[in-house]
């Protein structure tokens, strides 16, 4: 039997319905990117949004759904999305994109563990971690 373990981003909160337009926005910013499926919420059920989701960043499977129902969590910077980056314009335009309206928990810059890299919480509350690798 082979296991598999994937990344699942729940909306709630002040979130909620914001799975579709969060996954739309990753999936532009990475290469090697899609949105798998989506299945909907019927009208015959209490919640609206996304049931359920997969997508790909660089190419590793990724699942969302939106949840309107109370939860005393959200996202939290302590679990984060980590995207090595190769191309440092990619870098910068993922960090840029992905910080518009979120918050910034460490200036993309040079650091003594990376020559660039940068930590945020984007618009919908998800952490990232954007290192640029080096080549050598």
């Amino acid at each position: 039997m082979t296991q598999q373990i994937t990344t699942c981003l729940m909306f709630v909160g002040d979130q909620y319905g914001k799975a579709e337009e969060a996954m739309r926005l990753y999936v532009s910013l990475f290469d090697d990117s899609r949105v798998l499926d989506i299945e909907r919420f019927g009208p015959d059920e209490d919640e609206s949004g996304v049931k359920r989701a997969s997508f790909t960043l660089a190419g590793r499977k990724h699942l969302a759904m939106d949840s309107g129902r109370e939860h005393p969590f959200t996202f939290t910077p302590a679990m984060s999305l980590f995207a090595d980056c190769d191309d440092e314009r990619q870098l910068d335009g993922a960090f840029e994109e992905l910080a518009d309206g979120g918050t910034v928990l460490m200036s993309l810059q040079a650091y003594p563990f990376s020559a660039r890299f940068g930590w945020l919480a984007d618009r919908y509350g998800v952490s990232w971690q954007l290192n640029l690798v080096e080549h050598e």
